[in-house]
């Protein structure tokens, strides 16, 4: 069996599908003629895509790390606030960047620059303020660069227009953004997991608690849809994790492999079959409007995939197979944001693909190709130490 210093490799594997998988399906929605069941599903659908489960599991996988990061802090004996700043500040970034990145939906042909330098810049900046500068770097220097990130990010909010025709009007948040989802759930799910200081059984219990607002907001026996917890759903897929972390942080620790197999099967299985039963009573299955039976499904689903990987990456100790991939589980918020400089740069040299790579089968070996290439630039960029660190 192995020993616990590999106990995170199936998290990095994880978390690396996971960020391939987002990288795919945002860029897939832009082919036509691909089967119904990869892309998302309609506002008022019943029902699931491939693509709907891949936010919810990179929401659990938050969670399954929570417990190494936040639990090695506590046993370190550093001070609540200490821990406490470190969560905000990281929240903070990814609440900021969702904030733009939501603003880019809505962004006006009236502005003053084009949409992919507003969009280029705004990245740029991002890595500016975010980037995790090596220590060769003079701290002068990082203070000039995070500075100018800073101001330029003030002068985008600055010129930004959004809207059409007459109705026109400044930055606002709307949904949040993905990254603002991820970074207002982490800050609410990490703050409580610093309260308990850890306590698996209590996390337990809380993600419970969470999941029953959830039920009772889409079955409209409770009223409890609050700003910023919202529905809970994010929350609860959050918690989630870290109630599975802190069971598979507790069974490698007793070198209970066979009792961890078991248990994850078991809470996987239950959480899709609860999912199904109460998919008629809450609201149906639906990731945009985030019901219950989503919820439980996902985190179901992120549970046995994250079973097997235990099993295939820890146990056996095939790890050759995510290597390609690999810097999306290590440098993952730098591949999230590789598409976008991407996708700026195209637009400013009026790149098109041909036909053939924007439709059918063809597309979507493009968007998988598109997928892996960004993520090996980033294994690039990580060798020269320029990848952001939140």
């Amino acid at each position: 069996m192995p020993s616990n210093q590999n106990r995170q490799r199936s998290i990095d594997a994880f978390r690396a599908v996971t960020m391939l998988l987002m990288i795919f399906v945002n860029d897939v929605s832009g082919v036509s003629n691909i089967p119904s069941w990869i892309e998302h599903v309609g506002y008022k659908d019943d029902g699931m895509g491939f693509a709907d489960t891949v936010f919810p599991t990179f929401l659990f996988i938050v969670g399954l790390s929570m417990p190494i990061a936040i639990g090695n802090r506590l046993r370190k004996q550093a001070s609540f606030f200490r821990i406490e700043l470190h969560i905000i500040l990281r929240s903070v970034a990814l609440i900021v960047m969702g904030f733009y990145h939501v603003n880019l939906e809505s962004y006006s042909e009236q502005a003053l620059l084009p949409y992919a330098v507003w969009e280029l810049i705004i990245t740029v900046a991002f890595f500016l303020v975010w980037l995790d500068y090596p220590d060769t770097v003079q701290k002068w220097v990082q203070y000039l660069l995070k500075g100018l990130g800073i101001a330029a990010l003030l002068l985008m909010a600055k010129l930004y227009v959004g809207g059409e025709g007459d109705q026109t009007h400044g930055m606002r948040m709307s949904w949040g953004g993905i990254l603002g989802i991820i970074g207002w759930a982490y800050l609410i799910s990490a703050t409580v997991f610093l309260i308990i200081k850890g306590n698996g059984l209590l996390t337990g219990i809380l993600t419970l608690v969470f999941l029953g607002i959830n039920i009772g907001d889409h079955g409209g026996w409770l009223n409890f849809n609050i700003w910023p917890l919202g529905d809970a759903s994010a929350v609860c897929l959050v918690m989630g994790g870290a109630f599975i972390g802190s069971l598979h942080r507790h069974y490698v620790k007793n070198n209970e492999w066979r009792k961890l197999f078991v248990t994850f099967a078991l809470i996987g299985a239950a959480c899709i079959a609860v999912g199904f039963i109460l998919r008629p009573y809450t609201d149906g299955i639906s990731k945009i409007r985030s019901t219950p039976a989503w919820v439980l499904i996902c985190g179901g689903l992120g549970i046995l995939i994250f079973n097997l990987l235990i099993f295939l990456v820890d146990v056996r100790g095939h790890v050759k197979w995510f290597k390609p991939i690999q810097p999306a589980g290590t440098s993952t918020l730098t591949c999230y944001l590789m598409p976008y400089i991407l996708y700026g740069v195209m637009s400013l040299c009026h790149f098109r693909y041909p036909h053939w790579f924007n439709t059918g089968i063809g597309g979507i070996i493009r968007s998988f190709a598109v997928a892996f290439v960004l993520i090996a630039i980033v294994g690039v960029m990580e060798k020269k130490h320029l990848r952001l660190k939140i």
